[in-house]
């Protein structure tokens, strides 16, 4: 990507965010917060997500 190219990209961005209702934004950024992955998967994969939720389960029980 040129940086021309760039620059139009990001303006575009820009304005797009900008000319957003404050309240669209907000709702845009609570559905991002959780829809987001947890911090054990994000961070380390699924496999030690499967092990943490499964103690987590039986510490329950």
């Amino acid at each position: 990507m040129k940086t021309n190219d760039y620059v139009k990209y990001m303006t575009q961005t820009i304005v797009k965010y900008a000319d957003q209702p404050k309240e669209e934004r907000k709702r845009l950024r609570q559905e991002r917060k959780q829809t987001k992955a947890s911090f054990w998967y994000r961070w380390f994969g699924i496999l030690p997500y499967v092990v943490y939720s499964e103690v987590k389960r039986r510490k329950k029980h």
